[in-house]
Order: structure tokens, then C-alpha cells, then sequence
């Protein structure tokens, strides 16, 4: 028997369809798997990783166990679905060769490690290979089973100290403030090895947005021509003194140019959460193009090559879409001619996301069609040819300036419709005309701070600082926002969040510097090309937490990290109390956990609450009941809005 471990069922299932013409379903334990009797095979999708590392049960205790133990303990596997590994185990035993199909990167390489030694087990001679696509479409996957290799151990292992690493830092860090904080059970404070590094960018931006102090500046500004033109002053009284002077203007230089705008390139993972964020959050995102890639509509989302390798037919690709609703599209690519463009990454393992099946709306959720859309526009904008603009710019005397642009030719833009842009019209000027002035005005305008961090914007910035991977960043970012130490897109940080980050600048600044997470990617990068002993990584790892352990002041942390709890949560009753509780004369309050309901200010003492609507947009407006004296809430949804006393 040939057993095919995949990564999950849903690419389980269409491997087998993919491979044979004859596949049954069947169930063992609860667990779906495929069988083609003719070719005595059976594919079996796992769910993810199955097994796991922690610390023994004996070290589970918060209280009792002294951290230092969690460093000298040695890790123990635990099952994460025994079902799907007692199938894997009975279906194993009668296998003469097991092929690995997990997803080609450091976690399916771990995962097929993995399963093969919990395989070997049971059957120790039995025959192991490995097949490697980036699409689960026929063409990949015949190609890759046509061409089967061995697994990558160095890869597996570099995934594997990284669960090993990531589970020490997190559970130290995170007891350790937990503990220092009194903030047990489902109030833990969480603390990771890269999710530190990162909540400490948007805090320390979140900190110069405050304290940036806007300085006002006047534009002079004239029209001339049917055109502004303006120029800037420190301060009013020139501005105006210059305008009072001036009734004519002189042409000093007119230029008049031919510009092409680069179109945008091919999509790697980070390129492509940065543009999905602008309609979902990043995680949510990664899932439904992961989704795409198992039911064969797109290439492997997770990877970080920005250049089409030479293998891939890009014309075949783009005519697919000829009998689509992207036919103008593919159309306007092929007349002009396929000229892909280049990022500056390339990598060996998987293409750049791009579409590799043709999908309709209608077999497509709202989300997946979003996704599908902005993969499918962004891979042909990318062949398309470059927009040309026309730019002018003109000077006169006293220093006034104009600059005009008009798109000639859309080129990319005619497809890719998620960038936009302005024109500016601009007249022909001659140098040396003199030219009425028609309005004069000053424009007292001011410095702006630095914005804030969108998630796209932050998963770029953790990209170029090494925190994380491309597998990792989105989940990093998810757990900030679950963990509430951040809110809101653009992003800010909560009290809690500014505690925690300003309590280890304090006592363990390097636990939030992205030098040491980044020192870890590359020593991780180093056991995958077999350079490096894991053995080497983990053991600085313990050093290093053993000389936070020893230098921190747990009284002086725990205490600024309270001081931030608590102005979170008087921030929380001032923003969303209602009225008062009617049971214990408390303050009602909005609260928004894993569902939004009402609650008392003064729980766990008082456990007063009431429902509240799920769905839509809350809203605590300034309107009062006459009845019970508490604030009108307001939902609003799609179709329209209403308003409620919640004690009503």
C-alpha cells in the first residue's frame, strides 16, 4: 500500500482526485481519508502541525514552579489530535511507501518530519520520499509526484528549534510578567519573542505622535494662468509683504517631460498582506488565500520570491482569463505584450502568488472573491507595460512653483485599480512671459505627525527589521490585537500596551529590540542550510533568559504593568458607561470580549450584565432614556441603523 500524508484534508482530497480516477472517501476514527483501490493508495490529510512541545505536566503550576526550572527542563511531545494520529499509525503499518505532500516550506517540512518518525514506529522499513509543487493544480502535482525527492532534515529542524525557542520565550516572558502582575488565568500577560519587538514599534511610535508638537507654516500662493502656484514661509507677515508686491509674474522655467511609472511587482507574501489589509485584517487574509491555494485557484501563499522563475508559461497563464470577467484585461496584456516585472527577492522555492486556475463569483465567498480578485489583477498588472504620464513644472520669480501631471497612457493602472492617483492640469508656459496675477492668498497650514502603522504597513516594517517570517508575521499582529494591547487600523496602543513595553525597556530592554529576534531568524536560516548545530541556537537562548531572570526587579515590573491595567480600564468606564448598575449603584459599561454585552464596573463583585446585539456597528450615543436614565445605543449595519435602551 502507498500512503500520501498531506498537510489537511481539503489538499488531501484534491491530490486524489488529481492522481486517480477511481478515489473513494472513507472514515477511520472520525478522519476522513481517499483510496484509489487500482493503484493501492491512500491520501490522508493531516491538520497541520499533530504534534506539539511543551514542558512536563509537573512544571504546569505558575505559582509553585520557580522559572529557572522551566529552563533546565527538558521538552516532551504532546498529541494534538489523537484521532488524526491514531488513523495516520493504523493506515501506516500496512504501508510499503509513504510519500510526504505537506506544503514546501520550514513548518510542512516539519509537519511530514513529523508524522515519518511517528510513522517509523510502527513500521521502521518502510520506504520515504517526498514531493515538492507550489499549486495544487494537475500540471504541478503529476509533475512533482513524477519527480520525487527526499526530505529536507536541515529544514525540519530549523522549524523545529524555532517551536523549542518560541516555547521558552514565551513561557518564560510571559510568567514571568504574568506573575510579576498578579494577572493570572484568562488575564495572563502575554509576551513574545517577537511579539515584544513589535508591540515596542507602535508604542514608541504611538509616543512621538504625542509628543510631536505641529509647527504652522503659510503658503503664498498665487493664480496665474488659471493655475496656483505657491511658495512656503516660517511666517505670515512675509508671505503677505511678498503678495502685496507682486501684481505680475515672470516665466523663469518651463519643463515639459515624457515620465514612465513603474508597475508594481510580483506578489510575496508580504507585498500581498500589505495590499490585503486594505479590506481585511492580515490574518484573515493569509486563511482565505490559503483556502485558494488548496481548491487550486492560486499559487502557494507563503513565500518571499518577487521574480516569475523561467518554468512558469506566463502567456498560457494570462489567455486562460480570455473567457472570463477579466477577458478586457487579459486582453489589453497580450496586445501590448508580456513583460514581467522584477522585485528585488528571489528564492528557489516557490513563485510569486499568482492565480493559476480561473475561478468564477459565483463558487467564491465575498472574501475569497476579494482575495481572488486582488491576486488575479495584481499578477497581470505585473506583465502589463508601464504608465506613461506627462509631467510639467513651472517656476517664476520670487520663487513661486507649479507642478502638473496628466496620465497619457494607463498602462498597469488600466488593470490594477487599488493604487490611485491624482492629475493635475497644467498649461504650456513660455520662459519670460509675463503673466497677470488673477488671486493671491495665504494658506496657513501645519507640520503633521508621523502616522500611525496600518497592519500592512507594520508586517513591511517587521519584514525589513527580521521579526518573524512570512509565515509568522500576520499571527504576531493577531495575537497583539487578542491580547488587547492594541486597537483600531491604523493601529494604537493601549495602556497595557505602553506598561508592558516601557516595564521591559526598564528591566530587560533587549527583550524588545528587534536585534536578538532577528539574530535568531538568521541562526534559524543557518540549520536549514546546514551551517549551524540547533543545539547551539537553544542553548543561547537559555543563557540569555537566564541573565533576564537574574537582573530583573520583579516587584518594580509588576507594578508599572498594573499602573497601565488599571488606566485601561478607567479609560474603559469613562469611554463606554452607560448609566448606573440598578443592582449595586456601579457603573454600567460596554464591554467588547469574545461577545459585546453590558456589565457592571464593579464585577466580580456585582454580576449584573445584559445582551447585547451582536452584529453591526456599536454606538454609545449621547441620548438618555427617560425611563431607566442610561445612554441610547445605536447599531448600524449595511441596510440601515436603529437605537435601543438596553433596559427596555
Amino acid at each position: 500500500m502507498w500512503l500520501i500524508i498531506a498537510e489537511k484534508d481539503k489538499s488531501a482530497k484534491r491530490i486524489a482526485r488529481i492522481l486517480f480516477k477511481d478515489v473513494r472517501t472513507l472514515k477511520k476514527n472520525d478522519v476522513p481519508y481517499y483510496i484509489s483501490p487500482s493503484n493501492g493508495a491512500i491520501v490522508l490529510g493531516l491538520k497541520g502541525h499533530i504534534v506539539e512541545y511543551d514542558f512536563p505536566e509537573e512544571l504546569n503550576d505558575w505559582r509553585r514552579t520557580p522559572l529557572e526550572l522551566l529552563l533546565k527542563s527538558k521538552f516532551v511531545v504532546k498529541v494534538r489530535d489523537k484521532n488524526v494520529v491514531k488513523t495516520l499509525l493504523e493506515l501506516a503499518k500496512k504501508a510499503k511507501r509513504v510519500t510526504v505532500a505537506t506544503d514546501y516550506d520550514r513548518e510542512g517540512e516539519f509537519i511530514g518530519f513529523t508524522a515519518v518518525k511517528l510513522v517509523e514506529k510502527v513500521n521502521p522499513n518502510v520506504k520515504v520520499d517526498r514531493v515538492k509543487f507550489s499549486a495544487l493544480t494537475p500540471t504541478d502535482v503529476k509533475k512533482a509526484f513524477s519527480n520525487p525527492t527526499n526530505l529536507d532534515l536541515n529544514l525540519a529542524k530549523s522549524a523545529e528549534v524555532r517551536h523549542k525557542v518560541d516555547l521558552l520565550w514565551g513561557a518564560v516572558l510571559t510568567r514571568l510578567l504574568s506573575l510579576s502582575a498578579n494577572r493570572l488565568g484568562k488575564d495572563f500577560i502575554s509576551v513574545g519573542r517577537v511579539q515584544s519587538p513589535t508591540l515596542r514599534l507602535i508604542v514608541e511610535r504611538e509616543e512621538k505622535i504625542r509628543s510631536f508638537k505641529s509647527k504652522y507654516f503659510y503658503n503664498a500662493i498665487v493664480k496665474v494662468k488659471g493655475i496656483h502656484a505657491k511658495r512656503k514661509f516660517e511666517s505670515e507677515e512675509e508671505a503677505k509683504r511678498l503678495l502685496e508686491s507682486v501684481e505680475f509674474l515672470r516665466v523663469t522655467k518651463f519643463q515639459k517631460s515624457l515620465v514612465e511609472e513603474k508597475k508594481p511587482i510580483p506578489f510575496n507574501t508580504t507585498e500581498f498582506l500589505k495590499e490585503a489589509s486594505k479590506f481585511m485584517k492580515p490574518d484573515k487574509a493569509m486563511s482565505v488565500a490559503e483556502n485558494l491555494y488548496m481548491e487550486g485557484y492560486v499559487s502557494y501563499p507563503r513565500t518571499d520570491n518577487t521574480v516569475y522563475p523561467k518554468t512558469i508559461d506566463l502567456k498560457r497563464l494570462v489567455e486562460m482569463f480570455l473567457n472570463s470577467e477579466f477577458r478586457e484585461f487579459a486582453k489589453f496584456v497580450l496586445k501590448h505584450g508580456i513583460e514581467p516585472s522584477r522585485g528585488k527577492k528571489e528564492t528557489k522555492d516557490h513563485p510569486p502568488i499568482h492565480p493559476t486556475a480561473v475561478a468564477n463569483r459565483e463558487n467564491l465567498s465575498r472574501d475569497e472573491w476579494i482575495v481572488y480578485e486582488l491576486i488575479v489583477k495584481r499578477f497581470l498588472a505585473t506583465l502589463s507595460p508601464k504608465a506613461r504620464w506627462e509631467v510639467k513644472r513651472v517656476e517664476f520669480e520670487h520663487g513661486f512653483k507649479a507642478i502638473g501631471k496628466v496620465l497619457l497612457f494607463p498602462g498597469w493602472r488600466f488593470i490594477y485599480d487599488y493604487s490611485k492617483f491624482e492629475e493635475n492640469r497644467l498649461p504650456d508656459f513660455k520662459v519670460g512671459e509675463v503673466l497677470k496675477v488673477e488671486e493671491k492668498i495665504v494658506k496657513r497650514e501645519k507640520t503633521k505627525p508621523p502616522s500611525r502603522f496600518t497592519t500592512g504597513t507594520l508586517i513591511k516594517v517587521m519584514e525589513n527589521l527580521g521579526l518573524g517570517t512570512k509565515s509568522t508575521r500576520h499571527e504576531i499582529i493577531r495575537k497583539l490585537y487578542e491580547r488587547r494591547y492594541i486597537y483600531g487600523n491604523p493601529i494604537r496602543p493601549t495602556n497595557l500596551a505602553f506598561a508592558v513595553v516601557n516595564a521591559l525597556k526598564s528591566f530587560a530592554e533587549v527583550i524588545t529590540l528587534p536585534d536578538m529576534t532577528a539574530k535568531l531568524e538568521r541562526d534559524m536560516m543557518a540549520i536549514a542550510e546546514g551551517k549551524m548545530d540547533e543545539k547551539v541556537v537553544l542553548k543561547e537562548s537559555v543563557v540569555f533568559l537566564s541573565r533576564v531572570l537574574k537582573d530583573v526587579d520583579r516587584e518594580k515590573l509588576g507594578e508599572m504593568i498594573r499602573d497601565g491595567i488599571e488606566k485601561d480600564r478607567e479609560e474603559e468606564i469613562e469611554k463606554n458607561a452607560i448609566g448606573v448598575c440598578p443592582e449595586c449603584g456601579g457603573t454600567l459599561i460596554v464591554k467588547r470580549a469574545r461577545k459585546r454585552f453590558v456589565g457592571c464596573s464593579n464585577y466580580p463583585r456585582c454580576k449584573f450584565s445584559l445582551p447585547l446585539p451582536q452584529k453591526g456597528r456599536l454606538v454609545v450615543t449621547s441620548k438618555v432614556c427617560e425611563k431607566h436614565g442610561v445612554k441610547i445605543l445605536k447599531i448600524v449595519e449595511r441596510d440601515g441603523k436603529w437605537e435601543f435602551c438596553p433596559l427596555c
